[in-house]
């Protein structure tokens, strides 16, 4: 019987694998800089010349991006589910905006869900500081932008996938942030225009969602998100018949 060579491993194949783990578990973000190298071989215990070599082995698999005298960043596209002209496409079609909310409604009752039953300690301290940035914006009312508010209420669910620790859905959260930031804007214009009751709703609700997932009732915490998925819908389309209505009206004024 013959046997093969153990092949030794290199010290750089072992910084490639912890680079590649913090990359897929979303401690280094998309478009992030890395430490310098002496620094960050510093921190891995290693010599420059042997994180240099992981360095260009990470970049060879599209990963990292190494700027002449700027250092070594992640690759910006790790970040875009989707490109630019589609985000665009997506954005400005009715029926996309319907589609993107049955997505989030499955997304996001899957984070939430996983979210209470894995969320640790610090995942709980980020998830409060997003929740009362975003009842911030609530209690400013007239005095924020909907763009602000539309960002703080995307960055209040990136946090739950986050605390998911679910990596799949975590990059799929990050990689539609923009969209979802869009979506939402779009959506809690029109919704406070149409029920006056709508931001006391989307508080209330956020606000069930955030304890759920504290106290760990997974089950309740995907039954609130997927309440509050449903309630936007809800008003989206009375609005959407409502624009219907008027604009029928509109063409028999017509003749």
């Amino acid at each position: 019987m013959g046997f093969g060579q153990v092949q030794q491993r290199r010290l750089s194949d072992d910084i490639v694998a912890q680079l590649e783990g913090m990359i897929l578990e979303g401690t280094l973000k998309a478009g992030e800089r890395l430490p310098a190298e002496r620094a960050l071989a510093e921190q891995f215990g290693v010599s420059r010349p042997s994180l240099r070599e992981a360095i260009q082995k990470l970049a060879a698999k599209g990963l990292l991006v190494s700027r002449q005298g700027g250092g070594n960043y992640v690759a910006e596209s790790l970040g875009s589910t989707f490109s630019d002209p589609l985000l665009h496409l997506l954005e400005s079609n009715p029926e996309a905006q319907r589609d993107l909310l049955e997505f989030r409604h499955t997304l996001e009752g899957s984070c939430a869900y996983y979210a209470a039953q894995r969320a640790t300690e610090l995942d709980h301290q980020r998830l409060r500081e997003a929740f009362e940035a975003l009842q911030d914006c609530y209690a400013r009312d007239g005095k924020v932008s909907r763009a602000e508010e539309g960002a703080a209420d995307a960055r209040f669910h990136l946090a739950i996938a986050e605390a998911s620790h679910n990596a799949v859905l975590l990059h799929t959260i990050r990689g539609l942030f923009d969209l979802l930031k869009r979506n939402v804007v779009t959506n809690i214009g029109g919704m406070y225009a149409l029920r006056t009751e709508t931001r006391k709703m989307l508080m209330q609700q956020h606000g069930e969602l955030y304890q759920a997932i504290i106290e760990g009732r997974a089950e309740a915490a995907r039954e609130v998100s997927n309440r509050h998925i449903h309630y936007v819908q809800e008003v989206l389309a009375e609005g959407l018949q409502e624009a219907q209505r008027v604009a029928r009206a509109e063409r028999r004024q017509g003749f």
